[in-house]
C-alpha cells in the first residue's frame, strides 16, 4: 500500500493509500466516526463507517485515545469543508500504541503549564504551523546565499574570548582554562571570508544577559555572513534582499501555517525594496516628536524601536549609531568619528531589531587602539589581529536572530514560541 503524507493528499485523489500517524480528536455515533489525525504535515480527516469496515474493526475505534498512534489506510476524496480540502474513506486501521490520558486537552491552558510540557505542546496545530515556517525561513536563508555564491563556514560555539566582552557570557571550565558559550560566530567568519570571499555561518547562540522580555533569550540561532570588499552600503543592499527573499518564499510557500496563525498577511505583502534607511541622529529627532525624552548617545530599548519603526510600517535601517555605545571592531566613520558605519535592521509591528551589522575596521593601529578602549585582554585577539597583518581589505558584515525573525513573519506575541525548546531566564526545562 502505498503511503504518503497528509500535505500530498491532492496528488492522490480517488486512490487508495495508508497514512501513519497520531489521533488528534475524533467524534461521531454508533454508525460512523470522524477520526482527526495528524502526521507533522497536517491534519486528515478519516470517515469510519461500521458497515464498510466490520462491527469488530469499527468497535475498536473506542478505545482509542488523544494521541494514539495508529496507521489508517482509505480513500481520499475531496471535501472542501475538511481540513485541508480532502477526506479519507477509511477501509481498514492498525493501531500501534494506545496513549494514556493525555494532559494537553483540546481547551485553554496556561502557559507555565504548557512551557513545563512542551515536549507534546509542540504537537498542537498552532506550534506545528510555527515551527513549519521556522523550517521553511531556515531553508531560505540557505537558498538566498547558495545562489549568491556564498560559502557555509561555521564557526566555533566554544571560544577562549569574548566578541563584544564577558559580562553576558556563559562561562565553563575547558579542561582548566577559562572559555565561553560563543556569542557570535563574527570574529571567526572574518577570518573565514578572508580565505572564502564571502561567507555566512548558521547556529547556536548564547547570551547570559539577565532579560525576562517578549524578545529575549538565552540560547538563539543566528545566521551570520561576512564579505570581503564589502563596504556598508553593500552590506545593507544585501540585507535587504535577503530578509525580502525570505518575507516572499514564506508568502509563498507557508499559506496554509499563515492561515493557522489568523497572520494579516497584507502587513507583510505591502513590504517592498528598498527599506527605508535613516540616521541615528534623525532616529533621535523622530523619537523627539513622539514625545520621549530622549538623549543623543544612548541606546535604544525595545519601546523606542517600535516607535521608529511604526514611523515606517516597514522594516527600517538606523544607521551610523555613535561609536561608543557599539562594539570595538565597527569601523569609524571616516567623515565623522564620533558614529560607526554601521546599521541596525529593526522590524515593523513592535518586533524591533532583527539584525545587527556594519563595516569592520580593516586598519591594524585604530583596532589595536579600539581594543584598549574597551579594555579587552590584547593577547586574546593576537590571532584576529593577523587579519589586519596579512592582506586586510575593507570588509562587512551582519547577524540577523533567528528567533525575532520567526516571531515577526508569523505575528507572535512571544519569542518562546519560535523554537521547540526555549532557553530563558530561569526556565530550562524540559
Amino acid at each position: 500500500m502505498n503511503t504518503v503524507l497528509i500535505k500530498n493528499l491532492g496528488k492522490h485523489l480517488d486512490e487508495e493509500v495508508t497514512i501513519q500517524g497520531w489521533l488528534y480528536n475524533q467524534r461521531g455515533s454508533g454508525k460512523v466516526k470522524f477520526l482527526i489525525l495528524r502526521d507533522g504535515s497536517g491534519l486528515l480527516q478519516c470517515v469510519i463507517v461500521k458497515q464498510n469496515i466490520g462491527e469488530e474493526l469499527f468497535d475498536k475505534t473506542k478505545a482509542l485515545t488523544q494521541e494514539t498512534s495508529i496507521t489508517v489506510t482509505g480513500i481520499v476524496k475531496e471535501e472542501p469543508r475538511a481540513a485541508g480540502g480532502y477526506e479519507m474513506q477509511v477501509t481498514g486501521f492498525e493501531v500501534i500504541n494506545i496513549a494514556e490520558e493525555y494532559p494537553i486537552t483540546h481547551k485553554e491552558h496556561g502557559v507555565d503549564f504548557l512551557l513545563e510540557r512542551r515536549h507534546l505542546w509542540i504537537r498542537t496545530p498552532r506550534q506545528m504551523a510555527i515551527l513549519r515556517i521556522r523550517s521553511e525561513i531556515e531553508h531560505a536563508f540557505r537558498d538566498f546565499f547558495y545562489q549568491r555564491d556564498f560559502v557555509l563556514a561555521d564557526a566555533p560555539i566554544i571560544t577562549p574570548s569574548a566578541c563584544e566582552g564577558t559580562s553576558t557570557l556563559f562561562g565553563l571550565d575547558y579542561h582548566g582554562e577559562k572559555a565561553y558559550l560563543s556569542q557570535s560566530g563574527q570574529l571567526y567568519s572574518e577570518a573565514n571570508a578572508m580565505a572564502l570571499g564571502r561567507i555566512y555561518c548558521f547556529g547556536p547562540t548564547f547570551r547570559a544577559e539577565k532579560s525576562k522580555t517578549r524578545r529575549h533569550l538565552m540560547e538563539f540561532w543566528m545566521v551570520e555572513a561576512e564579505m570581503a570588499y564589502f563596504d556598508m552600503d553593500d552590506n545593507i543592499k544585501l540585507q535587504e534582499e535577503m530578509v525580502y527573499y525570505v518575507i516572499t518564499r514564506v508568502l509563498e510557500r507557508c499559506k496554509r501555517e499563515l492561515t493557522i496563525l489568523d497572520r494579516d498577511v497584507e502587513k507583510l505583502k505591502n513590504i517592498q525594496l528598498p527599506f527605508p534607511r535613516i540616521s541615528y541622529t534623525e532616529a533621535v529627532e523622530i523619537l523627539k516628536e513622539a514625545g520621549e525624552d530622549f538623549t543623543w548617545g544612548e541606546d535604544f530599548g525595545a519601546p523606542h524601536e517600535t516607535i521608529i519603526s511604526n514611523h515606517f510600517g516597514s522594516p527600517v535601517f538606523v544607521h551610523r549609531y555613535p561609536t561608543s555605545i557599539k562594539a570595538f571592531y565597527m569601523k569609524p566613520d571616516p567623515e565623522d568619528p564620533n558614529v560607526v558605519l554601521g546599521a541596525d535592521l529593526l522590524a515593523p509591528e513592535g518586533y524591533g531589531e532583527i539584525i545587527g551589522g556594519g563595516q569592520r575596521i580593516d586598519d591594524l593601529e585604530l583596532l589595536k587602539q579600539r581594543i584598549e578602549e574597551h579594555h579587552l585582554p590584547i593577547e586574546a585577539f593576537e590571532w584576529y589581529l593577523d587579519l589586519r597583518k596579512y592582506g586586510s581589505v575593507p570588509h562587512s558584515g551582519f547577524g540577523l536572530g533567528l528567533e525575532r525573525t520567526v516571531a515577526w513573519l508569523c505575528g507572535l506575541e512571544h519569542i518562546r514560541e519560535t523554537i521547540p525548546f526555549p532557553r530563558m531566564l530561569h526556565k530550562m526545562y524540559p
